[in-house]
């Protein structure tokens, strides 16, 4: 059948194509990635307290990937409401949180089983929606518009079809093969964006299984890299690459692409997790230096975990009881490593340096 934008795509060729991926261009630009990914796993590795440092990071991710599907939230609304602060929030920023649970969701399970399936992508995109019992589309109609209102293209149609592609996808993911793995990440991008399994979620759950993927592989061991901030400042480009493919199978521009985001934002991740680690190194000397008496490791460590920190974030990590607790804060506030700020009947404590470190 020919291609017709405003028809369903059931004939979606499964992967992998038939013809050559791995150009000379192509494999050089992969090498380049590699590298740079290879480097941002050694630092990340130096993140002494990933579990807590990384909170901010992902959070960061959430709401960059959300403003994509033009879910839009603040700085300040989003780590408030992460840091549990008192206030009416509204639906963007209570859907940016759902996805950030659904990142630290399939990176659980790939620790448990490094398995990329039709089960987990539903699962995803189920806490993504707010929907415990949503499944891949029954319902016709849906179609893909671009700003002006206009289709630009129409997804396969039918449970059955969208399953035996997704089948098909997952038996690519898993197969052992010759193909360099951010190609294939690439492609598997591609795939699970024009299957278009879900009602809603599909582009971010496509941009966790990204990462999932990379996971995975064992080219990263923690999820550190997003291409969502490079997917916003490219975005005619990235819609314009992936209807090439769809449209006339020009798959090279699109491998390119995508490999130039992965090399670009390890680097920036690099640059990210460097500063954090030498915010976090100045501070622990600054409260050794200045408050001896309270200093500990895991207490900084805490007022790292998000921005905005509360004396339950002590309480809960078991550095010190409430009052203890709330006078740490309060000695930490007096030296200007934090700000005190008093929210109706909350009340938290600001860490500009690491609010100027996410602004960077």
């Amino acid at each position: 059948m020919v291609y017709a934008k405003d028809k369903p795509y059931n004939d979606l060729p499964l992967l992998s194509p038939d013809f050559e991926l791995e150009t000379r261009p192509v494999l050089k630009k992969s090498s380049a990635a590699c590298a740079k990914l290879a480097e941002l796993k050694g630092i990340a590795e130096q993140l002494p307290n990933p579990s807590i440092l990384l909170r901010s990071f992902v959070l960061q991710e959430a709401k960059l990937s959300s403003e994509i599907e033009n879910i839009v939230t603040t700085n300040d609304d989003l780590f408030r409401a992460a840091s549990q602060i008192e206030g009416n929030y509204d639906p963007a920023t209570k859907e940016v949180l759902q996805y950030e649970i659904a990142i630290w969701t399939g990176y659980e399970r790939i620790q448990k089983q490094p398995l990329l399936t039709t089960n987990l992508f539903t699962e995803l995109a189920a806490i993504i929606n707010g929907q415990s019992n949503l499944t891949v589309r029954k319902t016709t109609g849906t179609k893909i518009k671009n700003s002006l209102g206009e289709v630009v293209y129409t997804p396969p149609e039918g449970e059955q079809v969208i399953r035996e592609k997704l089948t098909n996808l997952e038996k690519f993911i898993h197969e052992k093969d010759d193909l360099e793995p951010l190609i294939k990440m690439a492609m598997i991008h591609y795939q699970f964006e024009a299957i278009h399994p879900f009602a809603d979620g599909n582009g971010r759950t496509g941009r966790i299984i990204n990462i999932l993927y990379l996971l995975q592989q064992g080219l990263v061991d923690l999820p550190v890299l997003y291409l969502s901030r490079y997917i916003i400042e490219n975005k005619n480009e990235y819609y314009r690459l992936l209807r090439g493919i769809t449209e006339n199978q020009e798959w090279q521009p699109w491998l390119l692409y995508m490999l130039e985001g992965v090399e670009s934002t390890a680097d920036s991740a690099i640059r990210k997790i460097r500063g954090l680690i030498n915010l976090l190194n100045e501070t622990q000397e600054e409260v050794r230096d200045k408050l001896p008496k309270i200093y500990s490791k895991d207490l900084v460590e805490v007022l790292f975990k998000l921005p905005y920190c509360r004396i339950s974030f002590l309480e809960e990590a078991g550095i010190a009881k409430r009052e203890a607790a709330s006078k740490y804060l309060r000695k930490l506030a007096d030296i200007n490593l934090l700000q005190s700020v008093k929210s109706g009947r909350d009340h938290y404590y600001i860490n500009p340096k690491m609010v100027d470190w996410l602004k960077e």
